[in-house]
C-alpha cells in the first residue's frame, strides 16, 4: 500500500476513532426554557448555575419519557444525604412517617431552593423548624439568641447551629451535639471564640471556667447526671442573667440550683457557678490561691535542697573519703524498736488511703490525662473514681481516729508519741543540719532520735489530714454546704483541697520517700514500717535523718 493511500485511510478513520472520546454536547438551560417555565425560577435559586441536564436523565429523548425517577439530591450532596438518613428525621421516614421532613420540606423544590448562606435564610430557620417544633420555636424567639437574629446579627446562633442541619439526633443519643456531655462543646463553639465574644462584650472564658468547675469536671469525666450549660441557662429560652426572668438571674439562682441541691441559696445569695480565677475570683478565693502559690514552691524548694544536700554529704562520706563503712542491710546486727504494732497498722491504713486518694483525686481533676484513662474507661455505668476516693477518705479518717484512740487509752504509746512534741532544741538542730547539708559546716551535727525532720513530717500530716477531711466533707456533703453557707465556701474548700493534695503528694515523694528509701544510711529501705525495727539508732551519732513514722 502506498503512503498516499494509507494517509487517506487514516484521515477517513480519524472521526471514528475519536468518537468515543468526545462527549455529546450538553443542551443549555435556555434550550429547556423554551418549553419549561421553571427555568425562570431556577435562575433565582441556589441551583442557578446547575445545568438541567446534570439532574434530569434522558433529557435528549423527545417527547420525554413518563415516570422518570426524580433527580436524587445525593448526586451532588452525598455527604448531606448520608447524614440525613442517620438523623432522627431520616429514621422517621424509614419507619414510614410521612410527616417527617425530607430535603424538599426544608429547602423547597429543587427549582426553588435558596442559598443557606444568607441572612434571610438564617432568620427564617426558626420559623422553618417551628412548623413542627412550635413550642421550642416560640421559646427561641423570646430568647437572647432569637432577639439577636431578629436584629440581623449574623453571629447569633439559630437551631441548626446547635442541632446541626442534617445530622440532627435526639438529645438522648450520645452522638447528638446536644447530648449532656456534648453541650459544653456545642456552646463553646461561640462562647469559646475570643473574637466573636469580643464583638458582643461577653467574657470569652465561659467554657474554660465551666470546665474547671465541679460540674465541668464531672461532665468531662463521663457523668450524665451532673448539670450542664442548659441545666442552668435553659435550652431554647436562654436569657441574659440581667433579665429578671432569666434562670441565672441572682434572684432566681436559688430556684435554679435548688432543682439539684435542695435548699441552696436560701440563707445566702449564690455567686457564680463558673470557677472564676485571678482578679475576677472572690477575694477569699484569691487569698487561698496566692497563699498556696507562695507556700507550695517555697516548701518544695526547701525540701529538695534539704534532701539533696543530705544525700550528697552522706554519699561523699560513704563512697569518696576512703573510709571503711559497713553496708547497712534490711536487718543489720543492731536494730532499734521504732514502731509498735498498732502504729504499723495505722501507717498501713494511712499509706493505703493516701495512694488511693492521690490517684483517684487527681484522676477526677484531670480526666483527660493518660494515667487516668484506664480508670475512666471502666466508668461506663458506675462512678468508680468518686466511690473509691470517698472510701479511701473514710479509711484515712478511721486511721486518724485509731491514732487518737491509741494515744488516749495506751500510756506506752502516749509516752512514745510525746517525743514528737516540738522543743526549742529543734531550731538549733535544724540550723546546724541545714548548714552541714549546704556544705557550710564541717562537723556533722547531733540529732535527736525524733528530731525536727520527723516532727515536721508528723505535724504536717496532722495538719493536712484535718484540712483535707474538713474541706473534703464540705465537698462530699455539698447539698448541706450550699444550704447552710455561701457558695464561695464551696469554691474555697475545693481550691484548698486541690492545693493541699498537690503539696502532700509532692512532700511524700520528695521528703518521705527519701527518708525511708534513698537515704544512704538506710538504703535500700528502712523496714521499720513493716517489722517495727529500724537500722536507725535511738540517737543517731552520725545524723541519721528521719524515721518510718
Amino acid at each position: 500500500m502506498s503512503k498516499g493511500t494509507l494517509f487517506s485511510l487514516l484521515l477517513l478513520a480519524a472521526p471514528l476513532l475519536g468518537a468515543t472520546a468526545v462527549a455529546a454536547p450538553t443542551a443549555p438551560n435556555s434550550k429547556c426554557a423554551e418549553c419549561h417555565e421553571v427555568a425562570a425560577k431556577l435562575s433565582k435559586s441556589a441551583h442557578a448555575a446547575v445545568a438541567c441536564t446534570s439532574c434530569h436523565v434522558r433529557h435528549e429523548d423527545y417527547p420525554h419519557p413518563d415516570n422518570q425517577p426524580k433527580p436524587a439530591c445525593a448526586n451532588c450532596h452525598l455527604g448531606e444525604v448520608q447524614n440525613f438518613w442517620q438523623s432522627v428525621h431520616g429514621a422517621e421516614l424509614k419507619k414510614g412517617n410521612t410527616a417527617a421532613p425530607n430535603c424538599d420540606t426544608c429547602h423547597g423544590a429543587a427549582h426553588d431552593a435558596v442559598s443557606t448562606q444568607t441572612l434571610e435564610w438564617k432568620k427564617g430557620t426558626p420559623e422553618l423548624c417551628g412548623m413542627c417544633h412550635d413550642k421550642e420555636a416560640a421559646e427561641y424567639r423570646s430568647s437572647v439568641h432569637g432577639k439577636a437574629v431578629e436584629r440581623g446579627i449574623e453571629g447569633a446562633p439559630v437551631c441548626t447551629d446547635c442541632h446541626t442541619a442534617h445530622s440532627i439526633m435526639r438529645p438522648s443519643n450520645p452522638q447528638s451535639t446536644v447530648f449532656v456531655n456534648k453541650v459544653p462543646e456545642t456552646c463553646g463553639r461561640c462562647h469559646g471564640d475570643v473574637r466573636l465574644m469580643g464583638r458582643f462584650g461577653i467574657p470569652a472564658d465561659r467554657l474554660t471556667t465551666f470546665n474547671s468547675s465541679f460540674h465541668g469536671l464531672a461532665l468531662n469525666s463521663g457523668s450524665q447526671t451532673v448539670a450542664d450549660c442548659a441545666s442552668c441557662h435553659g435550652y431554647h429560652g436562654i436569657l441574659p442573667s440581667s433579665d429578671p426572668l432569666s434562670r441565672t438571674n441572682p434572684n432566681n439562682l436559688a430556684r435554679t440550683c435548688g432543682a439539684c441541691h435542695p435548699g441552696a441559696g436560701h440563707r445566702f445569695r449564690l455567686g457564680s457557678v463558673h470557677m472564676l480565677e485571678g482578679q475576677r475570683a472572690p477575694l477569699p478565693l484569691q487569698y487561698v490561691q496566692w497563699f498556696y502559690l507562695l507556700v507550695i514552691p517555697g516548701t518544695l524548694a526547701f525540701m529538695a535542697i534539704h534532701q539533696l544536700g543530705d544525700f550528697f554529704r552522706k554519699l561523699t562520706r560513704l563512697r569518696f573519703q576512703g573510709r571503711t563503712v559497713s553496708v547497712r542491710m534490711l536487718k543489720p546486727p543492731a536494730l532499734t524498736h521504732r514502731m509498735f504494732l498498732v502504729e504499723r497498722i495505722e501507717h498501713g491504713l494511712l499509706a493505703l488511703s493516701f495512694v488511693l486518694l492521690a490517684y483517684t483525686g487527681f484522676a477526677l481533676h484531670y480526666p483527660d490525662a493518660w494515667w487516668s484513662r484506664t480508670l475512666l474507661s471502666l466508668e461506663h455505668t458506675y462512678p468508680i473514681r468518686g466511690v473509691v476516693h470517698r472510701s479511701a477518705a473514710a479509711i484515712l479518717v478511721a486511721a486518724a481516729i485509731l491514732h487518737l484512740a491509741s494515744l488516749v487509752f495506751s500510756p506506752k504509746l502516749r509516752t512514745h508519741w510525746t517525743e514528737f512534741l516540738p522543743r526549742v532544741s529543734d531550731l538549733r538542730e535544724m540550723l546546724e543540719g541545714l548548714l552541714w547539708r549546704l556544705g557550710l559546716r564541717r562537723q556533722q551535727p547531733h540529732y535527736s532520735a525524733h528530731g525536727y525532720i520527723e516532727k515536721a513530717e508528723y505535724w504536717a500530716l496532722v495538719w493536712g489530714t484535718a484540712v483535707m477531711a474538713l474541706t473534703g466533707a464540705l465537698l462530699w456533703f455539698n447539698n448541706w454546704t450550699l444550704s447552710m453557707l455561701p457558695k464561695v465556701w464551696m469554691d474555697v474548700a475545693r481550691s484548698i483541697h486541690y492545693y493541699e493534695a498537690v503539696l502532700a503528694t509532692a512532700s511524700i515523694l520528695i521528703w518521705h520517700m527519701y527518708t525511708v528509701i534513698f537515704d544512704p544510711d538506710v538504703y535500700p529501705m528502712d523496714a521499720g514500717w513493716w517489722t517495727g525495727y529500724s537500722p536507725r539508732p535511738s540517737a543517731p551519732p552520725h545524723g541519721g535523718a528521719g524515721s518510718a513514722h
